[in-house]
């Protein structure tokens, strides 16, 4: 695999070391500054014309820098005629801004789509987006992961046992629960939660039955925790017997790790698409699942020519 080469920006180098073991290739060198008024300047320190160039970057926090360094390095590589540029975004931010809910605001998810294909990425591998349908805001090839496998295992091994349910903490994540529950031969719940505002949540009531069984929330993303203490706490009123959350990006931002602290969960089990704070990493609820060898086997048969749809369930 000379011809393939994995480059990085700032935003999670722990993950991107792990895909580069699983591929076995080392990273390439590439330097990010950042000026004293706060411009962000790329340096490409090794030749790549012609190469297949992977450009591992989340647009996690801090989110806009995040983002301007895998625009600059797509467009510093475009200029280094490098064969073809694939942005691998595990957690791709204002993914939750993809349609408009009130008048007079943007499709935020399109924009940084446009910026991508702008900037002269060819195609873009990321995990687990918050819509679906923002693949589509692309003209160009888009690869969505999901870590489902990785989760699966997790639960398999860790609740064999045990009689479970999986709870979606809303409306929209139904598809996703019912997908695991008839793989894990569980039954379904589903939490009805009401949100006044952005950021925060209420849950309402519990369609289902819980007694006495070891439920198991799913949701795409942990942000402030809102939804997760509000619906293990509705969750639990309805005699459950213990319960766990399961979450794909662990965004946890402001009083996130609090909450979870002081939740009804047992455990918070993420993955490392988003690096956690050193408080989350404290925290004995939190447990960190790596999807590296996922998305280095679909760098792998990207390159390759072969197909990554075994990958997507």
């Amino acid at each position: 695999m000379n011809s393939l080469a994995i480059f990085s920006g700032n935003s999670n180098p722990v993950l991107t070391r792990k895909i580069c073991d699983y591929l076995e290739l080392p990273l390439g060198g590439a330097k990010v500054k950042t000026f004293s008024d706060g411009e962000i300047q790329i340096e490409i320190n090794e030749n790549v014309r012609s190469k297949d160039v992977f450009i591992v970057q989340s647009t996690c926090r801090p989110v806009n820098d995040s983002l301007v360094e895998l625009l600059l390095m797509i467009d510093a590589f475009k200029r280094s005629s490098a064969k073809r540029i694939t942005a691998v975004v595990p957690y791709y931010g204002y993914a939750r801004q993809d349609k408009k809910v009130e008048p007079r605001v943007p499709i935020s998810a399109k924009l940084v789509a446009d910026m991508l294909t702008v900037a002269g990425a060819n195609r873009i591998i990321t995990m687990d987006l918050h819509a679906g349908q923002i693949q589509g805001f692309f003209n160009i090839p888009v690869d969505n992961l999901f870590a489902a496998p990785v989760i699966l295992d997790y639960i398999k091994a860790h609740f064999q046992d045990q009689h479970v349910v999986v709870i979606s903490p809303d409306t929209g994540g139904v598809v996703r629960a019912r997908a695991f529950a008839k793989r894990l031969k569980a039954e379904l719940a589903i939490v009805d939660k009401r949100r006044d505002k952005p950021n925060e949540a209420r849950a309402m009531a519990v369609i289902g039955d819980v007694k006495d069984k070891v439920a198991i929330i799913l949701d795409d993303m942990a942000d402030t925790a809102g939804t997760l203490s509000e619906a293990s706490a509705a969750v639990m009123a309805r005699g459950a017997k213990e319960v766990h959350a399961c979450c794909v990006h662990a965004v946890l931002s402001g009083p996130a790790v609090g909450r979870i602290a002081d939740s009804a969960l047992k455990t918070l089990v993420v993955t490392d698409t988003v690096p956690l704070s050193e408080a989350a990493l404290a925290s004995d609820k939190i447990k960190v699942l790596s999807i590296a060898e996922l998305v280095g086997e679909a760098i792998i048969r990207s390159h390759r020519g072969d197909s990554v749809t075994s990958l997507f369930v």
